[in-house]
């Protein structure tokens, strides 16, 4: 397995790819990364720089073949499992890190039933990349409701408000981006969470800016409750 960090994950907010790969770590997963990794081109093709994109498609597409690709990004895993698809004309085996929790729980790699599961409500935004552009929303609510009271915002799933980073608008727009983080941040403290969990780096990067609702990635509140419950379990053999 390639685990592609993404480039909000790995140059901003490493936090997220440490997780991951302490996660891959602590599970015997044989993973492996790319010592210069680049851009997955998906900022070039929201922003219009098409030729530029298909450019560093075509040359990623050699570190990634016959591997399967596991990534933080919403917004990698649509350009790498549907972009490069539709311009290369092949299919790359690409999995979020919210299928592959997903897939550890079920294979019963994970145990852990959360030691917060009865007292501790989050609730989740589904980011624009993973949820309507690609239609995954159910992998990170069962990964989510193993560990936690899940309680969803009025608009969720197909109906979600965009988080107001994506498309370069955060970049050319900034104060647009935070009216938008905003108004989604309002509708998550309506729900009384006590935190907020994204499953895109860029998702998470504008809506923890300046706002007192906790934001965190998926991959850090399961090794964080992992984590919890293993340390809860060392002091009571204690």
């Amino acid at each position: 397995m390639l685990y592609f960090k993404g480039c909000t994950a790995r140059e901003r907010l490493n936090n997220i790819s440490n997780s991951v790969e302490s996660i891959l770590k602590l599970f015997n997963i044989d993973y492996e990364t790319l010592d210069d990794e680049g851009c997955c081109g998906s900022v070039l093709l929201r922003t219009g720089f098409v030729d530029e994109a298909k450019e560093l498609i075509e040359k990623n597409a050699l570190e990634f073949k016959g591997k399967k690709i596991l990534v933080s990004c919403a917004g990698c895993y649509k350009t790498l499992k549907q972009d490069y698809s539709d311009i290369l004309g092949e299919n790359l085996e690409v999995i979020h890190i919210s299928q592959f929790l997903k897939e550890l729980i079920e294979n019963k790699e994970i145990k852990t039933k959360g030691i917060n599961k009865n007292n501790l409500k989050v609730t989740y935004h589904d980011s624009c990349h993973l949820g309507r552009h690609m239609g995954e929303y159910e992998a990170p609510r069962e990964v989510i409701n193993h560990f936690a009271d899940l309680c969803e915002m009025v608009n969720n799933k197909e109906k979600a408000k965009c988080c107001g980073s994506g498309g370069g608008v955060k970049s050319a727009y900034p104060e647009i981006a935070k009216i938008i983080a905003k108004s989604r941040v309002k509708e998550a403290e309506e729900t009384d969470a006590e935190l907020l969990i994204t499953t895109c780096p860029f998702c998470k990067l504008n809506l923890d800016e300046n706002f007192n609702l906790k934001v965190i990635d998926l991959s850090e509140f399961v090794l964080n409750e992992i984590n919890s419950e293993n340390s809860k379990n060392n002091e009571e053999k204690n």
